[in-house]
């Protein structure tokens, strides 16, 4: 199973993944990332996988069309943090500007912390 949180604030919206990244939820990640890049107003998309626990090959092609189309990853996980850097040479893409560029603010964490 899979789940798919989507969270606001003034610079990012982010999507935040729980769960496996396998077949169908796959296809959910693409329609939501379609739905949710038309409705970003200038601020940073970010895909949150700290919490996905299993990625298939078809999730990593998915992260891998994400990443081409200019996503931005947060994570701390050694499998995913090993994932998206192995997809980041795939599609030739510098890794350090892809993970754990999108860390909230200082302002945004307080702001993330009151709403708990």
């Amino acid at each position: 199973m899979l789940k798919i949180s989507i969270t606001d604030s003034r610079t990012q919206r982010r999507l935040v993944l729980e769960g496996r990244l396998i077949a169908p939820w796959v296809a959910e990640l693409r329609t939501t990332w379609e739905r949710v890049k038309s409705e970003i107003n200038g601020r940073d998309l970010v895909i949150d996988i700290e919490n996905v626990t299993a990625i298939s090959q078809e999730g990593e092609n998915a992260l891998l069309q994400l990443i081409n189309e200019g996503a931005k990853f947060y994570c701390r996980g050694v499998l995913t943090k090993h994932v998206l850097k192995q997809l980041a040479r795939r599609g030739k893409k510098n890794a350090n500007e892809l993970i754990d560029a999108a860390r909230p603010s200082v302002g945004e964490q307080k702001e993330q912390k009151g709403k708990k």
